[in-house]
Protein backbone atom coordinates (compact mmCIF):
# COMPACT_ATOMS: atom_id res chain seq x y z
CA UNK A 1 0.00 0.00 0.00
CA UNK A 2 2.88 2.02 0.70
CA UNK A 3 4.01 1.95 -2.50
CA UNK A 4 1.01 3.12 -4.16
CA UNK A 5 0.46 5.91 -1.85
CA UNK A 6 3.63 7.24 -2.84
CA UNK A 7 3.50 6.69 -6.74
CA UNK A 8 -0.22 8.31 -6.81
CA UNK A 9 1.69 11.19 -4.68
CA UNK A 10 4.37 11.61 -7.36
CA UNK A 11 1.40 11.73 -10.16
CA UNK A 12 -0.07 14.41 -8.68
CA UNK A 13 3.11 16.30 -6.91
CA UNK A 14 2.30 15.41 -3.59
CA UNK A 15 4.34 16.04 -0.32
CA UNK A 16 3.30 13.78 2.65
CA UNK A 17 3.86 14.33 5.82
CA UNK A 18 2.81 12.40 9.39
CA UNK A 19 1.55 13.12 12.31
CA UNK A 20 2.06 9.80 14.85
CA UNK A 21 1.13 9.12 18.26
CA UNK A 22 0.48 5.58 18.74
CA UNK A 23 2.74 4.47 15.93
CA UNK A 24 5.86 5.89 16.88
CA UNK A 25 6.34 6.91 13.34
CA UNK A 26 5.86 3.82 11.69
CA UNK A 27 3.73 4.97 8.99
CA UNK A 28 6.57 7.26 8.17
CA UNK A 29 8.56 3.80 8.52
CA UNK A 30 6.37 2.02 5.83
CA UNK A 31 6.23 4.96 3.24
CA UNK A 32 10.21 5.52 3.58
CA UNK A 33 10.76 1.62 3.08
CA UNK A 34 10.24 2.35 -0.39
CA UNK A 35 13.06 2.95 -2.30
CA UNK A 36 12.72 6.38 -3.91
CA UNK A 37 9.93 7.78 -1.33
CA UNK A 38 11.83 11.07 -0.46
CA UNK A 39 10.23 12.75 -3.43
CA UNK A 40 7.36 12.36 -1.95
CA UNK A 41 7.46 11.62 1.68
CA UNK A 42 8.34 15.14 3.35
CA UNK A 43 8.80 14.86 7.10
CA UNK A 44 7.53 13.02 10.08
CA UNK A 45 6.60 13.95 13.56
CA UNK A 46 6.34 11.48 16.43
CA UNK A 47 4.20 13.26 19.20
CA UNK A 48 3.60 10.64 21.65
CA UNK A 49 3.35 12.96 24.73
CA UNK A 50 0.91 15.64 24.91
CA UNK A 51 4.04 18.10 25.12
CA UNK A 52 5.23 17.06 21.81
CA UNK A 53 1.70 17.45 20.22
CA UNK A 54 2.00 20.80 21.85
CA UNK A 55 5.38 21.53 20.96
CA UNK A 56 5.78 20.27 17.25
CA UNK A 57 2.38 20.47 15.93
CA UNK A 58 1.04 23.70 17.85
CA UNK A 59 -2.25 21.40 19.23
CA UNK A 60 -2.83 23.66 22.14
CA UNK A 61 -2.92 22.09 25.47
CA UNK A 62 -6.30 23.28 26.67
CA UNK A 63 -7.67 21.18 23.40
CA UNK A 64 -5.83 17.98 24.98
CA UNK A 65 -7.28 19.17 28.80
CA UNK A 66 -10.44 19.32 27.79
CA UNK A 67 -11.04 16.47 24.91
CA UNK A 68 -7.90 13.67 25.67
CA UNK A 69 -5.18 13.20 23.73
CA UNK A 70 -7.60 10.18 22.02
CA UNK A 71 -9.84 12.11 20.70
CA UNK A 72 -11.04 13.22 16.69
CA UNK A 73 -10.66 17.52 18.12
CA UNK A 74 -6.64 16.37 18.84
CA UNK A 75 -6.19 13.68 15.85
CA UNK A 76 -7.96 17.00 13.60
CA UNK A 77 -5.33 19.50 15.30
CA UNK A 78 -2.33 17.02 14.61
CA UNK A 79 -3.17 16.44 10.79
CA UNK A 80 -3.45 20.50 10.64
CA UNK A 81 -0.86 21.25 12.72
CA UNK A 82 1.60 18.70 10.87
CA UNK A 83 0.75 20.59 7.49
CA UNK A 84 1.47 24.04 8.93
CA UNK A 85 4.87 23.20 10.75
CA UNK A 86 6.07 21.14 7.25
CA UNK A 87 6.46 21.93 3.59
CA UNK A 88 3.64 19.04 3.07
CA UNK A 89 0.58 19.41 1.12
CA UNK A 90 -1.21 16.54 2.66
CA UNK A 91 -0.63 14.98 6.33
CA UNK A 92 -2.10 12.19 8.22
CA UNK A 93 -2.25 11.79 11.93
CA UNK A 94 -3.17 8.94 14.59
CA UNK A 95 -3.69 9.14 17.79
CA UNK A 96 -5.12 6.33 20.05
CA UNK A 97 -4.87 3.38 22.30
CA UNK A 98 -2.82 0.36 21.32
CA UNK A 99 -3.18 -1.22 24.38
CA UNK A 100 -2.61 -3.20 26.82
CA UNK A 101 -5.08 -1.58 28.88
CA UNK A 102 -7.86 1.44 27.51
CA UNK A 103 -10.70 2.49 30.02
CA UNK A 104 -14.73 2.65 29.94
CA UNK A 105 -14.52 5.81 27.91
CA UNK A 106 -11.61 5.07 25.65
CA UNK A 107 -11.29 1.56 25.17
CA UNK A 108 -7.92 -0.86 23.74
CA UNK A 109 -8.07 -0.67 19.81
CA UNK A 110 -9.71 3.23 19.83
CA UNK A 111 -7.93 5.21 17.16
CA UNK A 112 -8.56 8.70 16.15
CA UNK A 113 -7.71 9.60 12.57
CA UNK A 114 -6.99 12.86 10.90
CA UNK A 115 -6.42 14.31 7.31
CA UNK A 116 -5.37 17.75 6.10
CA UNK A 117 -4.64 18.53 2.56
CA UNK A 118 -4.14 22.00 0.96
CA UNK A 119 -6.72 23.43 -0.09
CA UNK A 120 -9.39 20.70 1.18
CA UNK A 121 -11.58 20.18 4.02
CA UNK A 122 -9.91 18.35 6.67
CA UNK A 123 -11.41 15.23 7.44
CA UNK A 124 -11.41 13.10 11.05
CA UNK A 125 -12.64 9.77 11.71
CA UNK A 126 -12.80 7.10 14.94
CA UNK A 127 -11.88 3.38 14.54
CA UNK A 128 -12.61 1.00 16.55
CA UNK A 129 -10.00 -2.24 15.99
CA UNK A 130 -10.80 -3.77 19.29
CA UNK A 131 -8.65 -5.35 21.70
CA UNK A 132 -6.37 -7.39 19.04
CA UNK A 133 -3.01 -6.46 21.36
CA UNK A 134 -0.92 -3.42 20.92
CA UNK A 135 1.16 -4.68 17.91
CA UNK A 136 -1.74 -5.77 15.91
CA UNK A 137 -3.72 -2.05 17.01
CA UNK A 138 -0.20 -0.56 15.66
CA UNK A 139 -0.53 -2.48 12.42
CA UNK A 140 -3.93 -1.90 11.63
CA UNK A 141 -3.96 1.57 12.20
CA UNK A 142 -0.81 2.11 9.97
CA UNK A 143 -2.78 -0.04 6.95
CA UNK A 144 -5.59 2.54 7.94
CA UNK A 145 -3.71 5.54 7.85
CA UNK A 146 -2.04 4.51 3.95
CA UNK A 147 -5.84 4.18 3.07
CA UNK A 148 -6.46 7.20 4.27
CA UNK A 149 -3.89 8.94 2.06
CA UNK A 150 -4.58 6.50 -1.25
CA UNK A 151 -8.07 7.51 -1.00
CA UNK A 152 -6.96 11.60 -0.64
CA UNK A 153 -4.90 11.07 -3.79
CA UNK A 154 -7.24 9.12 -5.97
Amino acid sequence: MAAEVLQAGRYWGAKIATAESCTGGMIAAALTDVAGSSDVFERGFVTYSNAAKTEMLGVPAALIEAHGAVSEEVALAMAEGALRHSQATLAVSVTGIAGPGGSEFKPEGRVCFGLAQAGRESFVETVEFGALGRAEVREATVRHALELLAGALA
